[in-house]
């Protein structure tokens, strides 16, 4: 395989729900009564899930080595509801065609979340199987393109052959800062927009599109 297509996960892949989303500020208030927490996660300094656990435990005066606790009680949480159907993981139209179609390619991941939590939720969507050979998440790294850089090394190929896939500014960053090519996702116009002004020279809004673009930018000649 000589080309890779890597996938940042929220938005390109899997609709976040509140319900998904609340489960993470929920082991605070479980753990120790905080309320309130900010669920914009570009409100914190580093938009890395493990970032924001020791953030949040700084901010707190808590101590640092109950991060390992936290994590553990979230991956409970989440593995707990998504088997009691309490949690329900929303697939982005199209993401589960887009992977099958692309088998040729090598696939990865490269995301903000726990690894271990995107496994879970991807599992529960079927998605886990075709990128599990070249995932990334927030464990060992920092902004996006840090996480981003990880996965580019694992494929072993050169950077016109890989393609990075996300939906939000600092996916734009990721991509151009590692200089592979970058399409900027999202369903909704607005917000593929602000992903065009920070320099997002493709832009998709369906999974269809996105196929068709992957296809010109590696000079694939069908879907696989």
């Amino acid at each position: 395989m000589d080309s890779a297509v890597i996938f940042d996960v929220d938005g390109v892949l899997l609709d976040l729900t509140a319900a998904e989303e609340n489960a993470f500020f929920r082991v605070f208030e479980h753990r120790y009564g905080l309320t309130g927490l900010s669920n914009d996660w570009d409100s914190y300094r580093v938009r890395n899930d493990e970032h924001i656990i020791a953030e949040i435990l700084a901010a707190h005066d808590l101590p640092s080595t109950d991060h390992a606790k936290i994590v553990a009680d979230y991956l409970a949480i989440l593995e707990s509801g998504l088997a009691s159907g309490a949690l329900r993981v929303t697939e982005i139209t199209g993401a589960q065609d887009l992977l099958a179609g692309l088998r040729h390619c090598r696939l990865g991941i490269a995301t903000a979340n726990l690894l271990s939590a995107a496994r879970l939720r991807l599992q529960s969507a079927a998605m886990w199987a075709p990128v599990q050979d070249m995932a990334f998440g927030a464990e060992g790294s920092g902004h996006k393109r840090e996480t981003v850089a990880r996965a580019i090394r694992a494929t072993g190929l050169p950077r016109d052959r890989i393609v990075y896939i996300g939906d939000n500014l600092n996916d734009v960053d990721a991509g151009l800062a590692n200089g592979v090519h970058f399409i900027g996702f999202s369903k909704d116009a607005a917000r593929r927009s602000r992903l065009a002004a920070a320099g997002a020279d493709h832009l998709s809004g369906d999974h269809a599109q996105t196929g068709v673009i992957i296809r010109r930018l590696l000079g694939l000649t069908s879907a696989g």
